[in-house]
């Protein structure tokens, strides 16, 4: 030990001396530079500096008017408002698109530079909004490009009747209203260098678009994607959405063309170039598809030709003038339907658009958009014409072509509700239609306050419309049956869940009703990945139902919020019993916090908090209780299956008859044993808690435990 200690003093002076020299050498240098220095004309003395504190300049110090700084920060606040907003509405049942467009109209004139015009020309000056513009393209771009990829074509296919008959006059019926309507704004609201048909068509497109993002988000996260009238919805706005794109190219080459024939020749070259997309890209990026399926095989080059294949095509696009965007579209459309690969390409490519670069869009929209220009009732009045306008043609275009395929009334209106759903996808039309001088200021504010209410109003116009043609249902408790919802995470925990309660209620003469609920924590992902992680999800819950013989209803979803999804389920569903696995809060250590007292506060059923320790069969039962108020967990033991063997404890002083299926009862003298000899130990919360505050050894026991939180439902 001495001899460490004193190697490591002369490791330590060692360190020192040589320090001190390099830094002695240093200084030696500094100093005799400055005979250098002196000898140079127009440059101070470094001597004659003065470095009083009193006059250093703070903007010499701290650069904040850097073009990268201020872009750093502008991303830095987009980022932060959008989610908060994003979040905000989420609480509400809305789409978070809904937030992040607010979030860019707030951070514009119409809020934060209305009231505080210093702090908006601080953040977002006029030459900095070049940078935001080209960095928000860019994330349209991948984004369009994801957009692409996410189109099923084999569900187009395969739905392609009714669904082609309800897109298309969702289509037709609002675009011609709108250019109807157009005949009656141009003079007022048309550019001075805008022409009637570019105006009459732009209006057109406007009024048609269905938002297809938003409206996968919305089926997922209500939990219709796999019912035929949310499979419907997913078709036509799929259909709607490469239409539209479609029409739209059109649109921008004759809005851009000085005479008929340059639009003639930019149409021509414009369908030559999907011919060379469809019939030569594609069979080539098919071929690198079937080879690179795994993860580790997919190396930089893969992903730079396909990033390549995207850029090009935006830039070809872009170049015979139907705009980047549509060539970013077709690009997504074309790749492989090879699944697996679709899905790690969307991965390395989602988090950035998604999260960092897309909001940058959302910001330079609100920057564009000034609420203050409609300053007269008269302009108020033609907003409500505009979405007056836009709603009738849409929704009832969508609703009675549904109607007319032989969809019930409920699912026809559901449909035209869900292709009202305009969001981010408008926002991209009226960007587009801007920038080449078809729509005016005041235009362009009502066709985005337009594009937010009809996405507002989505959600709320379904609640509705379900109100309206609700059944009345068969109340399973008329029967006596046992409802439970299972709400998990992994995919073992549905099996192990679904096994446990199949083990104690599985025989009841009264039955025994399972639903098994798995939401992901993410509004974002596609159709195609939903469907994925749907199954995967439920893997393990269908092999018990296979050799349980059992029958369990599944319900997916995604969710931004999963706690306060999984209670709406189960206060909505009229359950008798949740069950939730348990999980320890981030800064503590007991299973009862956290996640699981939101599920036994907000939940109007009881609520059983399951503890796993790895339990292989469910046979010996001992039921904990500690007072008289805990005698339903004995009223509870009495409906268990009866191959399990219940025991029963009560904690001294003795407050709880001896109850049970031909089990014992054990007096609890000694808190420190942990009863290693049953498969599952009963309690409820209270008692549980007051345990380990006792550090009784069950607590931390090898047997799993079932903690129970009863609802007073008189």
């Amino acid at each position: 030990m001495p001899y460490r200690r004193t190697k490591g003093f002369r490791g330590s002076l060692l360190n020192l001396v040589v320090i001190s020299g390099v830094g002695a050498l240093l200084w030696f240098i500094l100093d005799t530079g400055k005979s250098l220095q002196a000898g140079r004309t127009g440059i101070r003395q470094l001597s004659q500096q003065s470095f009083s504190f009193a006059s250093l300049d703070f903007n010499s110090i701290v650069n904040l008017h850097h073009p990268l700084s201020i872009l750093i920060l502008q991303i830095l606040v987009i980022i932060i408002a959008s989610r908060l907003l994003g979040w905000l509405m989420s609480l509400i049942n809305q789409p978070t698109v809904i937030g992040e467009i607010l979030a860019g109209i707030m951070l514009g004139p119409s809020l934060v530079g209305l009231y505080f015009p210093e702090a908006t020309a601080f953040l977002f000056p006029l030459e900095s909004l070049g940078n935001l513009q080209f960095l928000s393209q860019i994330g349209l771009i991948l984004f369009m490009f994801i957009i692409g990829m996410e189109l099923d074509v084999g569900l187009l296919k395969q739905r392609a009747g009714a669904a082609l008959f309800i897109s298309n006059s969702s289509i037709v019926v609002p675009f011609v209203m709108g250019a109807g309507l157009a005949y009656f704004l141009y003079n007022s609201f048309a550019p001075a260098t805008s022409g009637f048909i570019p105006f009459a068509l732009f209006m057109g497109i406007a009024m048609s678009i269905t938002a297809f993002p938003v409206l996968a988000r919305i089926v997922q996260e209500r939990g219709i994607s796999r019912t035929p009238m949310g499979m419907t919805a997913i078709t036509c706005a799929a259909i709607n959405d490469l239409t539209a794109w479609g029409i739209l190219a059109l649109v921008v080459a004759i809005a851009n063309a000085s005479a008929v024939s340059g639009a003639l020749i930019t149409i021509l070259i414009s369908f030559l170039y999907v011919a060379l997309m469809l019939f030569g890209v594609r069979p080539l990026l098919n071929r690198i598809a079937a080879k690179y399926t795994v993860r580790e095989t997919i190396s930089k080059l893969v992903v730079a030709m396909v990033m390549g294949t995207m850029l090009l095509s935006a830039y070809i696009t872009e170049v015979i003038g139907i705009h980047a965007l549509f060539g970013a579209f077709m690009a997504g459309v074309i790749m492989p339907d090879n699944v697996r690969f679709k899905q790690i390409m969307a991965e390395k490519i989602e988090d950035v658009s998604l999260v960092l670069l897309l909001p940058l869009f959302f910001v330079y929209t609100g920057l564009r958009t000034e609420i203050g220009l409609l300053n007269e009732p008269g302009l108020w009045l033609t907003a409500l014409l505009v979405v007056a306008v836009a709603v009738t043609g849409k929704f009832a275009g969508s609703a009675l072509a549904a109607r007319f395929t032989g969809q019930s009334w409920k699912d026809s209106l559901l449909i035209g509700a869900l292709m009202n759903t305009r969001g981010l996808i408008e926002l991209i039309a009226l960007n587009i239609g801007y920038d080449i001088g078809v729509l005016s200021p005041e235009i362009f504010t009502i066709l985005v306050l337009m594009a937010l209410v009809t996405t507002f109003m989505t959600g709320p116009s379904m609640s509705l419309i379900n109100y309206l043609f609700r059944k009345p249902e068969a109340d399973a408790a008329a029967f006596g049956a046992l409802r439970v919802l299972i709400a998990f995470g992994p995919p073992e925990a549905g099996g192990r869940l679904t096994s446990m309660i199949n083990s104690l209620f599985g025989n009841r003469k009264k039955g025994l009703k399972i639903t098994a609920l798995h939401l992901t924590p993410n509004t974002e992902i596609s159709i195609k990945n939903a469907r994925h992680f749907e199954e995967e999800a439920f893997g393990k819950v269908k092999e018990v139902v296979r050799k349980a013989g059992i029958d369990v209803k599944t319900i997916y979803r995604t969710a931004e919020n999963v706690s306060q999804e999984i209670i709406k389920t189960a206060n909505r569903g009229k359950f008798d019993l949740l069950i939730v696995g348990s999980s320890r809060p981030l800064l503590s250590q007991d299973e009862t916090g956290g996640k699981a007292r939101y599920f036994f506060d907000r939940a109007k059923c009881d609520v059983g908090l399951f503890i796993d320790k790895g339990f292989e069969k469910i046979c010996n039962v001992l039921v904990i209780s500690e007072s008289a108020d805990e005698s339903y967990l004995h009223d509870l033991a009495r409906g268990f299956n009866p191959e399990c063997k219940i025991d029963t404890a009560s904690l001294l002083p003795l407050a709880v008859p001896v109850t049970g299926n031909g089990g014992k009862q054990i007096v609890l003298q000694d808190v420190e044993q942990g009863f290693p000899d049953y498969d599952l130990i009963i309690s409820t919360i209270g008692c549980y808690r007051n345990q380990r505050e006792a550090s009784a050894g069950w607590v931390d026991g090898k047997p799993s435990v079932l903690l129970f939180s009863k609802k007073d439902k008189r």
